[in-house]
Order: C-alpha cells, then sequence, then structure tokens
C-alpha cells in the first residue's frame, strides 16, 4: 500500500507536480488529490499503476517497520567493467 504521506513525499524527492504524477501513471489529476488528501480509498489497481510509476523514476517504499512508512531513491546497481 502507498500511503497519502508517501505518496506526496515521493513527488516531493522527484520535483513533481501533482499534474506531472497523473501524466507519468495515466491517473486523472483528481484522483491524485483524492489520494494525496486521503479523501477515498483507492483501487488496487490504481495504487499499483501509482506505485508503478514512482518505481520507474527511482523511488523505493518503505514498508511499517516499527519507524513507520516512508519513501527514499532507490540504489543505483553498479554494474562490472570488463576489462
Amino acid at each position: 500500500m502507498v500511503t497519502a504521506a508517501q505518496c506526496r513525499g515521493a513527488r516531493g524527492f522527484l520535483d513533481w507536480s501533482q499534474q506531472d504524477l497523473a501524466d507519468h501513471a495515466g491517473l486523472g489529476i483528481v484522483t491524485i488529490r483524492q489520494i494525496e488528501a486521503g479523501v477515498t480509498e483507492p483501487r488496487r489497481a490504481t495504487v499499483t499503476v501509482l506505485r508503478q510509476a514512482f518505481e520507474r523514476a527511482g523511488i523505493e517504499f518503505i514498508d511499517e517497520n516499527g519507524g513507520g512508512p516512508g519513501v527514499r531513491f532507490r540504489k543505483r546497481q553498479r554494474t562490472k567493467r570488463s576489462k
């Protein structure tokens, strides 16, 4: 699950507006506003496309693990160079 706060935080990391997120996720701006305001419980499919859009942009979601849910940039994978 992606919380409203995680959604706002991830947008902040990426410097995305709500419209940017809507465009990247293929969702309507009203849907994004409602999710971030906590007005409605989004459908599972909506959360999935939202999460995928963030993950494609390099965001990783941190589950509730005693410290609370959060977001961070995904660590870049180092590629081995052949000599």
